[in-house]
C-alpha cells in the first residue's frame, strides 16, 4: 500500500465522530435549529458531550446565553432537512418551518425537542472555559428521549463538503464495559 500526503484541512473528514445532531436552541423567544457534527462523547455517569458551535452561528449566542440546547440525532430519512440546516441561517429564516420539522417542548429545558429525531437529549451547558477560545462548549445531558420502535437507526456521519457516510451494520462484540 502506497500512502499519500492528505491536506490538513482534510483531516476532519477522517475523524468525524460521530452522526450529525440538529443542536435545538430558543432566545428571546425564537427557537432555531442548526447541524452540528462537531461532538465527542466526554464522560458516561453523568453523560457529557463536548462540542463546538461557531462563534458565527446563529445558535452561539443563544447557547452562550441561555446556557441549555437540544441534541437531535436525525436518521436518514432527514438527511435534506438536515443539509437544508446546515446551509442556512436561523437568522434570516425559520428553519423549522422551512424543513418541516416539528417542535415539542422538552421537559427540564426551555428549548424545543424536533419530534422526527429518533432521539433527543436535553442540555445544559457544564463548562465554558473553552468557548471563548475554541468555541468549545460542555454539555451535561439532563434527560434523554428516544424512539423505542426505532430499532437500528441509519444515521448520517458528515465527511466534509456536501459528502455523508450513513451508519452500516451493527455487531455485537464481548465487552467488558458496564
Amino acid at each position: 500500500m502506497t500512502k499519500r500526503s492528505l491536506p490538513l484541512a482534510k483531516v476532519y473528514g477522517l475523524l468525524e465522530p460521530g452522526p450529525v445532531l440538529l443542536l435545538t436552541t430558543a432566545h428571546k423567544g425564537k427557537a432555531n435549529v442548526m447541524a452540528m457534527s462537531w461532538h465527542t462523547m466526554m464522560e458516561f455517569e453523568p453523560p457529557l458531550v463536548g462540542c463546538v458551535v461557531s462563534g458565527n452561528d446563529f445558535s452561539f449566542a443563544a447557547l452562550k446565553t441561555t446556557r441549555e440546547c437540544v441534541l437531535n440525532i436525525p436518521t436518514v430519512e432527514l438527511a435534506q432537512q438536515v443539509v437544508g440546516c446546515g446551509n442556512t441561517s436561523g437568522q434570516d429564516i425559520d428553519k423549522f418551518a422551512r424543513f418541516g420539522l416539528t417542535t415539542k417542548p422538552a421537559s427540564v429545558v426551555a428549548v424545543p425537542l424536533i419530534t422526527e429525531c429518533f432521539a433527543n437529549m436535553e442540555c445544559r451547558v457544564a463548562d465554558t472555559r473553552m468557548v471563548n477560545r475554541y468555541n468549545f462548549f460542555v454539555l451535561e445531558v439532563v434527560k434523554a428521549w428516544i424512539e423505542p420502535t426505532c430499532k437500528n437507526p441509519s444515521t448520517l456521519h458528515h465527511r466534509g463538503k456536501g459528502a455523508f457516510m450513513v451508519a452500516g451494520e451493527t455487531i455485537k462484540l464481548p465487552s467488558r464495559m458496564k
